[in-house]
């Protein structure tokens, strides 16, 4: 659901790009709170993760495929204002290095891929959590809640930018019940696959899964004899806090590369939502060429390598590797300067010269 450039209009481009940027320096001092010393590393890998599974177009019928936003997945397993960092940081990669996606419409996708699709994902899974018992089961449902509903939220939210700025005179009825349509099917594999990687998380290491914090082990009760509770229960401590996260940062990196450099070779070739809907509309010939159409790695394939397989792979692993390298820096940076701002001793200390 990248959007390009030409479909949105100046004035409407401009105001996207100043939410996101206020978005993203809202959530640089946010993420202070969320990113710990195991997180911060974490977080890196979780947007070479979204990066990764967003090369994979699955088919959800009338040649049309779909991608993974990844909102949901990132605000579940590394916070709300981690998680759209993560996002900022994939669209970013792939908007400099692989022309998908607008350079003016950046900031418009930061905020439909990044702030709507983790608000939206963060309210209906944390409220869900609040209602159902306690356990894995509650946090697979309302992580699988929390995708399907984040995907077509971020569809509506296209169109209403469009009403305000599309360039091209389209019934915006029909644009409006097709982008919700066909989001709604790209919204389930969304939900298949953000339900999947938390469960295959929790299943390891559950005290690394931010979302389901306090949520795994049912909380204690304290009854007198008479059946009454004179004072609230307190929450189970964290899982393993002592053990190393780095298993569990290996594994992900291998499947992370394996998804990159393999699997996306398979990916469906049909247009996705965005594109199939911005086609039958007409709203397809307004997009202009993105400034960084020749770029080595654009379009997801390596220029002058004549094997596509090679091509696909090659870029894949290379988007992998700076995207995991660019999120880890920035993620290792709000880290350092949340310990030195914690370090009181170290606000005391004179400058040296």
């Amino acid at each position: 659901m990248h959007v390009p450039d030409g479909f949105l209009d100046a004035p409407v481009s401009l105001a996207t790009g100043a939410v996101a940027a206020g978005t993203v320096a809202v959530c640089l001092r946010g993420a202070r709170r969320e990113l710990g010393e195991r997180a911060a590393p974490l977080a890196g890998l979780v947007a070479a993760f979204v990066f990764a599974v967003q090369m994979l177009n699955f088919p959800v019928g009338a040649g049309t495929s779909g991608h993974l936003l990844g909102g949901a997945l990132a605000t579940i397993l590394v916070g709300p204002c981690t998680g759209i960092l993560c996002l900022a940081v994939v669209l970013l990669m792939q908007a400099l290095l692989f022309a998908d996606g607008g350079l003016t419409a950046l900031g418009t996708n930061i905020t439909l891929m990044g702030l709507v699709t983790v608000v939206v994902a963060q309210a209906v899974f944390a409220g869900l959590l609040r209602v159902l018992p306690r356990g894995r089961g509650a946090v697979g449902a309302a992580s699988f809640a929390a995708a399907l509903v984040s995907v077509p939220a971020s569809a509506i939210a296209f169109t209403g930018l469009y009403a305000i700025g599309g360039t091209a005179d389209v019934s915006l009825g029909r644009v409006l019940a097709a982008m919700t349509g066909v989001h709604v099917l790209i919204g389930l594999g969304e939900a298949v696959i953000t339900t999947a990687t938390v469960g295959a998380v929790l299943a390891v290491r559950p005290d690394l899964v931010r979302g389901a914090a306090g949520m795994l082990r049912p909380a204690l009760v304290i009854r007198t004899a008479d059946g009454s509770v004179p004072a609230p229960a307190p929450e189970p401590a964290p899982a393993a806090p002592g053990r190393s996260a780095r298993p569990v940062w290996l594994a992900g990196a291998a499947v992370t590369l394996v998804c990159a450099a393999f699997v996306s070779f398979y990916a469906s070739a049909d247009p996705d939502g965005l594109e199939r809907v911005a086609t039958d509309e007409g709203i397809a010939e307004e997009a202009r060429e993105h400034g960084l159409a020749d770029s080595p790695l654009a379009d997801y394939g390596v220029r002058d390598v004549d094997n596509e397989r090679l091509s696909v792979g090659l870029a894949g692993a290379a988007g992998v590797a700076v995207t995991l390298a660019a999120g880890s820096g920035v993620f290792l940076a709000v880290r350092r300067v949340t310990g030195r701002a914690a370090d009181p001793a170290r606000e005391r200390e004179p400058e040296r010269v």
